[in-house]
């Protein structure tokens, strides 16, 4: 782990506590600039340093602040330092939190330079992110894999790979790693008895604690009411600032309640009203979705529990109309209030292909297949609308491209592709090119959707 000087400690504490302080009157660059300027001494500090510019960064995004620019990224591309290569990445995460590789960066620049804190922060980050993604990336599992590894966090590591082994099953190199992971973890824990191991552990563990409960996506309850304490005593102090809203809004809604939630809501709508600033709005919609989504998950395992309840059966399909219309209206007014972000276009335009609004979504996903995040799966869905609308021939010109494009050719997403091709090409009668795109794809995952089906019937119609 890297050492603190008390030099430096101290000079990192006055920059934090500067960006704090200049953060309040919106300064997002200042601000970012004076906490890197903190880490660049202090670069393990995760709760003064990495998770408050995060925050800045989350919501200078709300606010409508502009990626860094080409010139910005060129700058700001490596560096000859561990330590440099990391304040780089953080400066770019911090103009784009979305964009998960400037994370991977962060990620493995801490882990070069030995920066414990912050490879278990950023790590935890990138994983829940990995897996909420609709289609988990198996590279960053396994940089996580060897990243969690490099700090003994063999429980994780081996967490990361099983998630890597499940999108490669044929894999049989990455199950042995698998495997001698899990062993070297049960080793690992035999030795807990051995030379005052055990209560060095559980020392250490405590004094992590909150650190841990401040920078997991999933915060243990108590830590989560402590939240809304203080941001509630923040916004008493200062009701006019954007960032105490915010704060209060995002704490709230930490305790995923109802009540909770629509606390947190209305107090978004109440500052927009006055403010007229679309950001807290667009938190509100945010909230509003994952609140559905608690309930119509909620509902559905009711349903499935009790098959035969009456108001189960009626209160699943109501709550997926309401979540249906609720992200419709949300990335609606997304993209209408940040015309230029390519993203509320592909997330508005697949809410309309799912509501099978085929010509209105065509025009917004083509558009979104110029950021470079969404361009297969914006021309995947694509070719989609022009299949269900019958344009068979339109649709194979755009899967084949889509295919072309691809770098990874034996991911979900790229059968995905191939499947939508085969259809295309047996709609339009072509069965034999079909037959072939099926068979590679049976070849690869012989379960995926009804594609053994198909090739049986296609074989046996020729034969």
């Amino acid at each position: 782990m890297a050492e603190k000087d008390n030099g430096s400690s101290v000079k990192a504490e006055a920059f934090f506590e500067r960006a704090e302080q200049v953060a309040r009157t919106d300064s997002f660059g200042y601000a970012i600039d004076m906490y890197l300027e903190g880490l660049r001494r202090l670069p393990d500090e995760v709760a003064k340093g990495h998770m408050k510019l995060h925050e800045l960064a989350l919501l200078r995004q709300v606010r409508g602040g502009k990626k860094p620019s080409i010139v910005e990224r060129a700058k700001r591309r490596g560096g000859k330092t561990a330590l440099e290569r990391m304040i780089n990445a953080e400066y770019l995460f911090a103009k784009d939190p979305d964009h998960l590789p400037y994370a991977e960066e962060i990620l493995k620049s801490a882990v070069a330079g030995g920066y414990e804190n912050t490879v278990r922060w950023i790590a935890d980050f990138i994983f829940e992110a990995n897996n909420a993604a609709d289609r988990p990336s198996l590279q960053t599992y396994l940089l996580l894999k060897d990243s969690y590894g490099a700090i003994g966090q063999l429980e994780k590591a081996v967490a990361a790979c099983q998630r890597a082994v499940n999108i490669r099953p044929e894999d049989g190199e990455l199950a042995d790693e698998c495997q001698r992971l899990s062993a070297e973890m049960a080793v690992s824990r035999g030795k807990y008895d051995q030379q005052g191991d055990f209560r060095q552990s559980i020392k250490d563990r405590e004094s992590q604690d909150r650190l841990h409960a401040q920078a997991s996506v999933v915060k243990p309850e108590d830590y989560r009411i402590l939240e809304v304490k203080l941001a509630r005593e923040a916004l008493s102090q200062d009701r006019d600032s954007a960032k105490n809203i915010f704060a209060l809004a995002n704490a709230l809604s930490e305790l995923e309640t109802d009540e909770a939630d629509n606390e947190a809501i209305e107090l978004l709508e109440d500052a927009y009203k006055a403010k007229g600033d679309f950001g807290y709005k667009q938190l509100a919609g945010q909230i509003r979705i994952r609140q559905l989504g608690r309930a119509k998950r909620a509902a559905k395992g009711a349903l499935e529990v009790s098959v035969g309840d009456s108001q189960a059966k009626l209160r699943f399909p109501q709550l997926a109309s309401q979540l249906n219309e609720a992200e419709l209206e949300h990335y609606r007014l997304c993209m209408e209030n940040y015309p230029t972000d390519l993203r509320f276009k592909y997330e508005y335009g697949i809410r309309l292909v799912r509501n099978e609004r085929y010509d209105e979504a065509i025009p917004l996903l083509q558009d979104a297949q110029r950021d470079p995040r969404h361009r297969i799966l914006a021309m995947n869905q694509t070719g989609v609308c022009f299949f269900k609308k019958g344009w068979f021939s339109d649709a194979v010109d755009i899967f084949t491209q889509a295919i072309g494009s691809h770098e990874v050719k034996d991911d979900s997403i790229a059968k995905e592709l191939r499947y939508n091709l085969g259809r295309s090409y047996q709609e339009q009668g072509e069965t034999e090119k079909a037959l072939q795109l099926y068979r590679k794809i049976a070849q690869l995952d012989f379960a995926y959707k009804d594609v053994s089906q198909r090739v049986d019937k296609l074989r046996n119609k020729g034969s």
